[in-house]
């Protein structure tokens, strides 16, 4: 019989990557909205992107967490 704490566990180990990818989409999404209102002029000339991958998102995440690492560790 499993233990309800293994139960658990197991739970929270496979919402961990569903929280990932709905994170990396809420940062798709948000670059699309609003980037384009922020700077309308480098979109339309081509020097920001006005739409991102999940990959693109997924390196935009992860320069966000060391950022945060860096000011967190002071």
């Amino acid at each position: 019989m499993v233990k309800k704490s293994t139960k658990g566990a197991v739970a929270i180990l496979a919402l961990i990557p569903i929280v990932f990818v709905v994170f990396l989409f809420l940062i798709k999404v948000l670059w699309g909205w609003v980037i384009p209102d922020l700077f309308p002029g480098a979109v339309e000339q081509g020097l920001i992107a006005e739409n991102i991958s999940l990959a693109t998102a997924g390196k935009l995440s992860l320069f966000m967490v060391v950022l945060f690492a860096f000011k967190s560790g002071n």
